[in-house]
């Protein structure tokens, strides 16, 4: 414990850098004994945040870091406010309901009611679980009043799934039955997604956007498949959709592409207002084709806030700020400035595609560019005489202030070292101009060496690389 105390009182006279505090290290273990000035404690904490990756470099991240002056200025000045105190901030409960609305009818949604059916989340996470947890209760109560075992839940998904599902499948105890992808079924294969199904499957879950490729899965197929299986069975499994990327994608620029409400078993849709919803982190919605499909004992309700306030999530206070940077992009955007935005994300990131495609020591995943982001591994000529991988390029690029993630891909597919990335709002043609012009100097400095990396040997004996994955808003675990 710290015991010593100051040589020299701080006032507000005291330089920054001529104050004893800056003579000792940051505190890890315990309080300091005494207070110091707010200058200080700020540019102790600021100096910290200089060794990292600075956000506009990170292609790692779906997560936003940029929004406007306008929008920023918004949330700063609503950072006190708490969200579930509805009887003190109305407007913010307003505002929220309004954005809920918006998500539901841009997802073609048939309820009619004026307030549509849907919920604030802290993320992508909180809303996929608020679906799976709707869908989970649906089947629970219908085997119930059918007088049937329901303690052997399960739910389908794709081995391309986000740690969340990993974590709804432990936390509440329902078997993830995962269909493997492989090279030449890349999404989830609606068949073999169906073979999996029985009595107790809660829900398929597909993903559009696929964290791991950047790929979508066939959700209509899935649907029209789906049909058959129900009429065939007689049972009645729904599709929850993980949209945190594609969901504000698909409407804007492939809005033909029935992926949403359109669709006859589609009951709930999960996105990420923090992601391509173009807010600031964190924020998640989930939205659900009818009221009748989120059971009522979803809902709690407390009165020692005010007044009577019901509220469907996991958590309970939480930010207000983000429900008004995303009601403001609403109103400041609309349909066309959303189009504009992902339309340009998307031609910078099929730029980077075609560029990387050109690349005699790459190949890209796959010939589409789906979302704003892909994946590409070294050629496969290329590989076998390579004496490094793409782990050694990340390291080589991260010196440099660029995030760019290199893993391996997931079941089945391990053996696939690949590297993503994501652009986002912010990210331009000469922004990307520059990451190229260093991705190739790098290649270059890494095609001279004369002995394999350390990477390059455990590749070669078939070893797991000790390797930290960078994931923001994506792949699972930590790769040892």
């Amino acid at each position: 414990m710290e015991t010593k105390d100051q040589k020299r009182p701080e006032t507000a006279e005291t330089p920054i850098y001529g104050s004893d505090k800056m003579l000792t290290p940051a505190p890890e273990q315990y309080l300091p004994q005494m207070p110091t000035t707010g200058e200080i404690a700020y540019r102790m904490v600021k100096d910290e945040t200089y060794a990292q990756t600075q956000p506009m470099l990170n292609f790692a991240t779906f997560v936003t870091t940029y929004m406007d002056d306008y929008a920023t200025n918004l949330m700063n000045e609503a950072i006190n406010i708490n969200y579930i105190d509805e009887t003190e901030y109305p407007r913010i409960a307003k505002m929220s309901g309004r954005c809920i609305n918006i998500l539901a009818n841009l997802w073609h949604t048939p309820e009619k009611n004026q307030w549509k059916t849907g919920a604030l989340a802290g993320g992508s996470s909180e809303a996929c679980m608020l679906g799976g947890v709707a869908a989970w209760l649906r089947w629970r109560d219908k085997r119930k009043a059918a007088g049937k075992p329901y303690d052997k839940p399960n739910f389908v998904i794709s081995t391309g799934f986000q740690v969340v599902w990993e974590k709804f499948a432990q936390l509440w105890q329902i078997e993830m039955r995962t269909v493997p992808l492989t090279r030449e079924k890349t999404t989830l294969d609606p068949e073999a997604a169906l073979k999996m199904c029985d009595e107790n499957t809660i829900c398929i879950v597909p993903i559009l956007g696929v964290t791991w490729t950047g790929l979508n899965d066939d959700v209509e197929a899935l649907d029209k498949a789906l049909e058959a299986y129900n009429k065939k069975t007689g049972y009645d499994v729904p599709i929850h959709v993980d949209a945190a990327s594609g969901g504000f994608i698909a409407p804007f620029l492939q809005p033909d592409l029935k992926w949403d409400f359109r669709l006859k078993w589609v009951l709930s849709i999960s996105t990420s207002g923090h992601k391509f919803g173009l807010v600031y982190p964190g924020l998640g919605w989930v939205i659900w084709k009818d009221r009748q499909y989120l059971p009522s004992t979803m809902s709690f309700s407390v009165n020692y806030l005010g007044a009577e306030i019901a509220q469907v999530g996991l958590n309970f206070s939480r930010p207000a700020a983000q429900v008004l940077g995303q009601y403001y992009q609403f109103i400041r955007l609309g349909f066309k400035g959303y189009k504009d935005i992902q339309y340009n994300s998307m031609e910078v990131t099929r730029y980077a595609h075609s560029e990387i495609g050109k690349m005699k020591q790459f190949k890209n995943y796959s010939p589409d560019v789906v979302n704003p982001l892909f994946i590409w591994s070294l050629d496969d000529d290329y590989n076998k005489k390579a004496k490094w991988t793409l782990f050694d390029l990340q390291d080589k690029l991260q010196r440099s202030g660029w995030m760019v993630p290199a893993y391996t891909l997931p079941d089945n597919l391990t053996d696939i070292v690949v590297m993503r990335i994501v652009c986002r709002q912010g990210t331009s043609r000469d922004t990307i101009d520059m990451l190229l012009a260093d991705i190739r100097s790098c290649v270059e400095e890494l095609e001279k060496l004369e002995y394999p990396t350390e990477t390059r040997i455990s590749y070669e004996k078939g070893e797991k690389i000790k390797h930290r994955i960078f994931n923001h808003g994506g792949c699972r675990k930590e790769k040892k």
